[in-house]
């Protein structure tokens, strides 16, 4: 087990993130994980890091300034918290954020103050966000159980047993097996992604159409000059990361106004601390009409209503159904898990996946169809009988899905 997690943390610093010497890095982690913080940390001074900086984060403080906070707290942002995340981003730290939290930590919490305080963030760290989401630093999400998520995933073992069940998924997820062949495995993975890549990116599709028993029956048309992007990526000033551990996806960016019919979800949604589940969304000309939800539709509403372009569309994404976290058969209720075991979309913010993206200003972005949002929140619809049909430009019909996995 320790030479495992020192593994981990060693794949997270130099090859999740790429941790140059006299780099800043930044650590999101909650407070149950600070000794695996602590791991994080001395393998980036190990790689000359600068300086690691810490972010601590606490469920049980969460929930407890959501319930009793004084109402004023939820629409403003501290100017130190501000400074905090855009300047680091300004400068080019690195951003490790360690994803563990229980998934209905905010159960019964009022969902207007989960709105607001998200409106107030959107606002303030608008310079993060973008400097995000166009790979302006390197950053890096990845996980570690903690008790109370791994009950929720495991409920009917004990919570020891559950906490290492989950360690053994998501060692396997992230392909370490105790052989130090971590780096050489996950370099021969995003080798075999961009593969697929660019056949896509060579067949340039005008649009997808989804189908399955579920009930999705929705086109999404891409914009024009759009490109696929696979798990590795690279900053404006070249340095390589991966931004999520795991990842098995490859995505891209959907025409704002040019995804129309219906989409189900298939599996259930983890977002604001809590769960969301049998919902589907009816769309027309890009935008979401119709919302509905046997579990949580409240919180699904609010969160599309986060502001305009949150009842949009900004990202489509291809995972087999025999993906390796997919064939593990388990419901992390953790996204980061979840959107790498099926295929997904994500309604808000587009990532700029055009030929030029990056040297697109907001605007530019805008006038090329992209969705711009303070949110981008992944869904899955990914199921084993999943249809996806591209349409190119000269009016080829082209599987791209069939049954659930690659066609192409």
């Amino acid at each position: 087990m320790e030479e495992k997690l020192k593994e981990y943390a060693a794949l997270l610093v130099r090859v999740g993130l790429n941790v140059q010497p006299g780099q800043t890095l930044v650590i999101s982690a909650p407070v149950e994980c600070a000794w695996f913080a602590r791991l994080c940390a001395a393998e980036a001074y190990d790689a000359g890091c600068r300086e690691v900086v810490m972010n601590w984060s606490d469920d049980a403080l969460g929930r407890m300034k959501y319930l009793r906070a004084a109402d004023d707290v939820f629409d403003s942002v501290p100017l130190w918290r501000r400074h905090f995340y855009n300047d680091y981003a300004q400068e080019g730290a690195a951003y490790l954020a360690i994803s563990a939290s229980d998934p209905e930590n905010l159960k019964g919490v009022d969902p207007g103050r989960i709105t607001r305080a998200q409106q107030a963030s959107g606002k303030a760290l608008r310079e993060f966000d973008r400097l995000q989401m166009s790979s302006g630093f390197p950053w890096c999400i990845a996980s570690i159980p903690i008790p109370s998520w791994a009950k929720k995933v495991f409920p009917q073992a004990g919570e020891d047993e559950a906490v290492q069940k989950l360690w053994d998924a998501i060692f396997a997820a992230v392909r370490i097996s105790g052989d130090g062949r971590a780096v050489e495995k996950w370099q021969e993975h995003i080798a075999t992604l961009a593969r697929r890549r660019e056949k896509l990116n060579e067949l340039n599709f005008k649009s997808l159409h989804y189908t399955n028993a579920l009930g999705t029956d929705l086109t999404v048309e891409l914009p024009e000059g759009h490109i696929w992007e696979a798990g590795d990526d690279e900053t404006l000033k070249g340095q390589s990361f991966i931004a999520n551990i795991p990842t098995e996806e490859l995505f891209t960016s959907p025409l704002k106004t040019g995804v129309n019919g219906v989409v189900y979800a298939a599996m259930p949604l983890v977002h604001g601390g809590n769960i969301i589940d049998g919902f589907h969304f009816v769309v027309r000309d890009g935008k979401i009409v119709e919302a509905h939800a046997k579990q949580g539709e409240e919180t699904l509403k609010a969160a599309i209503a986060v502001d305009e372009g949150a009842s949009y569309f900004g990202e489509v994404a291809l995972v087999p159904y025999d993906s390796p976290i997919s064939n593990q058969k388990i419901l992390y209720y953790n996204t980061l898990f979840d959107e790498n075991a099926a295929c997904h979309i994500a309604f808000g913010e587009a990532y700029p996946c055009l030929k030029d993206g990056r040297e697109l200003t907001r605007a530019e972005l805008t006038a090329r169809g992209l969705n711009e949002s303070i949110t981008h929140v992944d869904f899955m619809v990914g199921t084993k009988d999943l249809s996806i049909v591209g349409t190119t430009h000269d009016g080829r019909e082209i599987p791209v899905f069939t049954d659930g996995n690659f066609a192409i």
